[in-house]
This record gives C-alpha cells, structure tokens and sequence, in this order.
C-alpha cells in the first residue's frame, strides 16, 4: 500500500516538474520574444534617425521633372552631407549634394544658365538641390545605370567612360564590375546601401 502511495506522489510530483519546465520555457522564449522586437524597433527607430526625410518639397518636384527616383536622391544627399546644407569638404565641395566649383562652372555654363548664380549659393538647399539633382540625373540619361552614374558623380564621368573601355573593370564596355579607386567604390556602395534602407523605410 505503501509502495503505491509513493509512485503516486512521485507521479504527481513529476507532472508538476513538467508543468514547472514547461511554464519556464514558456517565459523563457517570451521574454527572449519580446526583446528580439524591442532591438527591431529601437534598430527601426535608429535607421528613421539616421535616414530622416527633409527637404521633401524640393526633392519630390526635382525628382519629378527629371523622372529619377527620390529616394536616390536622399540617399546620395545622406551620403554627402547627411542633410548639412552649410557641410564643406576638404575638396572644398559645398552644400547638400556637396557640388565641386569646376562641377557648379560646368552645370551653370553648358546646362542650367544661371548666370545670377555664384558658387556661395550652393549653401542654398533649393540652388544646391536643383545643381545636384541635375548632375545625377545627367548621369543617369547617360549611363542608364545607377552604379556607373554614382561613380561619375564622384569621380567623374571622364573617369567611368575611361573604366568602362578597359576590360579590367568592364566586361561587356556598359557596366563597371569593379571600381579601381577604392574611395569611389566605397561611395557607390555607400550610396547603393542608404538607397536600399530608404525604400526599406519609406518606400511603398
């Protein structure tokens, strides 16, 4: 009788053990759970700081009238200047889109005509805005291709026209493979990735 009444209490003891683990572990992946979504939206958060949206008026109706994608457009003025319109490199390249002096020469002669315009207006967000958006979307008519438009951004498109006739960087004379000036290549891919997080974010 006696042995009976034991395996009965070890049986009962033994579901509540199972009960007990399983409660643990329950708790366990729900606090595990909820922390994973805690560093999702902190991280979320992080890359809405770190991407902001601004100057959209002007960005939009650029974007528009030079059919380029705005998010592009953010992303290379995150790049250059994280959204500094007064930000100057040690180039000596100016404003938001950070636009070179022979660069804002060369777009104000030959292309927009801005004879009012002098190279202090690139601290201008919309002067800046209207230089730089024209410059990639030049690059853009030209190339058909985001890579090789952002590589002549940064390096000119005399540079990328002289890679893509060299089979070391060009296979196929249209398309960069790779980019031998390593600060170039790593403004592209800069650039590529900060585009990718705004249509992450923002994009519909």
């Amino acid at each position: 009788m006696k042995m009976v009444y034991y395996k009965e209490k070890r049986k009962k003891r033994d579901k509540l053990k199972v009960v007990i683990n399983t409660l643990i572990v329950l708790i366990v992946v729900t606090i595990i759970l909820l922390v994973i979504n805690l560093a999702f939206w902190g991280y979320n958060e992080y890359l809405y700081h770190t991407h902001p949206i601004y100057y959209s008026e002007v960005v939009e109706k650029l974007a528009r009238e030079h059919n380029i994608d705005k998010f592009l457009i953010y992303a290379i003025i995150k790049t250059e200047s994280r959204f500094n319109p007064d930000a100057v490199s040690n180039a000596g390249a100016r404003g938001l889109m950070q636009l070179m002096p022979d660069t804002f020469d060369w777009i104000k002669e030959h292309r927009l005509l801005d004879d009012e315009l002098v190279f202090n207006d690139m601290f201008v967000p919309e002067h800046n805005l209207r230089y730089g958006v024209y410059l990639i979307s030049y690059h853009m008519r030209h190339y058909n291709n985001i890579d090789n438009s952002l590589a002549a951004y940064h390096a000119g498109d005399g540079a990328v026209d002289k890679w893509l006739m060299d089979r070391r960087y060009s296979k196929d004379g249209k398309t960069l493979d790779n980019i031998p000036i390593s600060n170039t290549a790593h403004y592209v891919h800069k650039v590529n990735t900060a585009y990718k997080i705004y249509l992450n974010l923002y994009g519909v």
